[in-house]
């Protein structure tokens, strides 16, 4: 009995212990994977509009710091179509794990307004992380349009009704919502032509293929300073510090008109909690660097850098305050 006791383990005992040690190695490497800091791979950042426009410029600027602060890849996916809704679809859909983020606008304030089909709810299907920047836009005209001020365009538009075309970056974009509301305002018609992004909007008013935009003023300056636009106005409160020289709209006879337009970072809802405050800190961080500041501001832009319960708050709102401004205009998606 003794001696039996003393014996060595046996071919089963050995495969036991072989076992053991294959579960303990593997429950390390299971543990060290879920240890792994966020972001262990890289991370797509999907833009929902052409690439070369302003919230495409907007997301590179901003996924090429991230890169920088956080050690992996931030690759920018562009997603053209709909209004936005087929590149916001796809990031709605995503897993929520981090690696996949949206470069939210004020679309998607509006789009619940304008499309009755869609197939998801902004508000319920994504993560606020944080507001990166608010923009004006300025009121642009292809050189052929007989107009130099807001009174004369005005004026023209109310001679030839249903004429003057306006070019947006898409439907419920805010070049399309500004054109709208001037519509209103003015008690003009100047039909709207959607595009899938600033860049090919841009490149038809350039070719004369539209009468005027309301562009964004990251897209736009190079086209006016060159002379190959004539600005007349900006869709702001205040006027523009980098060309002082236009007035608002709201000074040129629409008082009380202002259209601003809006980029957040969002992550689909269930993102967990330690990732979306991470990668708020590190945005708010970037966008308070003066290399950005400057950079942003040149542009057209108000920098911004919140709390994700803020942006949830400010999104509230804007999506009810363009509500009333869709119903008003009567604006269809088409």
């Amino acid at each position: 009995m003794g001696e039996g006791c003393a014996r060595s383990p046996g071919i089963d005992g050995v495969s036991d212990l072989r076992s053991i040690y294959v579960l303990a190695a593997c429950l390390f490497l299971v543990s060290g994977v879920e240890a792994q800091p966020y972001p262990a791979k890289p991370v797509r950042l999907i833009v929902p509009f052409a690439a070369g426009g302003s919230t495409d410029l907007l997301a590179r600027t901003l996924a090429t710091r991230l890169q920088e602060a956080l050690g992996q890849s931030f690759i920018v996916d562009n997603r053209p179509g709909a209004g936005s809704n087929i590149g916001t679809e796809l990031a709605a859909k995503a897993a929520p794990d981090g690696y996949t983020l949206l470069m939210g606008t004020n679309a998607n304030a509006v789009n619940n307004s304008l499309y009755t089909n869609l197939r998801f709810d902004f508000m319920r299907d994504f993560a606020p992380i944080s507001k990166v920047c608010s923009f004006l836009f300025i009121l642009s005209l292809h050189p052929s349009v007989p107009a130099h001020s807001v009174a004369e365009l005005i004026d023209l538009a109310k001679k030839r009704p249903g004429e003057l075309t306006f070019s947006s970056a898409g439907v419920g974009t805010g070049s399309h919502l500004a054109g709208e509301l001037f519509n209103i305002m003015a008690g003009v018609k100047l039909v709207h032509v959607p595009y899938k992004g600033n860049a090919p909007s841009v490149t038809d008013l350039l070719g004369g293929q539209v009468s005027m935009s309301f562009i964004n003023a990251i897209v736009v300056l190079p086209h006016l300073k060159s002379g190959k636009l004539r600005g007349i106005a900006v869709t702001s409160a205040q006027r523009f510090s980098a060309m002082p020289e236009l007035p608002t709209i709201a000074e040129s006879g629409l008082a009380g008109f202002e259209a601003v337009g809006w980029n957040g970072l969002f992550a689909p809802a269930g993102t967990p909690r330690d990732i979306i405050q991470r990668l708020n800190a590190e945005t708010v961080r970037i966008l308070k660097t003066p290399e950005i500041q400057e950079k942003l501001v040149a542009q057209g832009a108000i920098v911004e850098g919140t709390s994700p319960e803020e942006l949830e708050r400010f999104l509230r709102v804007d999506v009810e305050r363009w509500a009333r401004t869709v119903k008003a205009s009567g604006a269809k998606a088409e």
